[in-house]
């Protein structure tokens, strides 16, 4: 992981090593709320409820604008917790997840207008899964961690110079025990620039 992060902070600070000459490097950081969709998927089932929820959770996070296109960003989410309660024909149980993310990325922005910009990030999530278990979904009781590919794509209003409206969509990848947690979040936050 250090490898791939140290490659794209070389990328991104490449990309804007022109611009950076006549400007200086604008700082900004911010926090959002994140939802998630979550599903369980346990083996001989019968409970008859529902198996996927939406679950909020936040997030901060804090990067470098490089020039008015390019950036780097780092960000931190904790997804919060999930819990399932099921029935089997050979008994009842419960599963529950607690999802947290680490993100580092590089970051394009583009703008459409003084206020408006449309926003793309790509880079490395590290994500871990703790999934607590009870009955016949002890299989899936872990504590794991896993690095994937993270990438978004969103937008960006800004009220003021300094103070702007953030909504995107992140994709971070899978969890190593597929329960819980699926792949993607809307973040709906605010962002502060220096």
């Amino acid at each position: 992981m250090k490898k791939i992060a140290l490659a794209l902070i070389t990328s991104a600070v490449a990309l804007g090593a022109a611009s950076v000459q006549a400007q200086e490097l604008k700082p900004y950081v911010g926090a959002g709320v994140v939802g998630t969709s979550n599903k369980y998927n346990l083996p001989n089932d019968t409970s008859g409820g529902d198996t996927k929820s939406t679950e909020y959770g936040g997030k901060i996070f804090g990067g470098v604008q490089i020039d008015k296109t390019w950036g780097v960003e780092a960000g931190y989410v904790d997804f919060g917790k999930q819990s399932y309660d099921y029935t089997t024909n050979a008994g009842t149980g419960s599963i529950e997840s607690k999802s947290k993310s680490y993100y580092l990325a590089g970051k394009g922005t583009f703008p459409i207008n003084q206020q408006f910009a449309v926003t793309g990030k790509l880079g490395v999530a590290h994500n871990t899964n703790k999934v607590n278990a009870t009955g016949l979904a002890l299989a899936y009781d872990s504590d794991n961690s896993r690095n994937a590919l993270y990438a978004s794509v969103g937008a960006e209003y800004a009220f003021t110079d300094k103070l702007s409206g953030v909504l995107e969509y992140e994709h971070f990848g899978k969890n190593e025990v597929d329960q819980g947690r699926r792949k993607g979040a809307i973040n709906l936050g605010v962002k502060a620039s220096f």
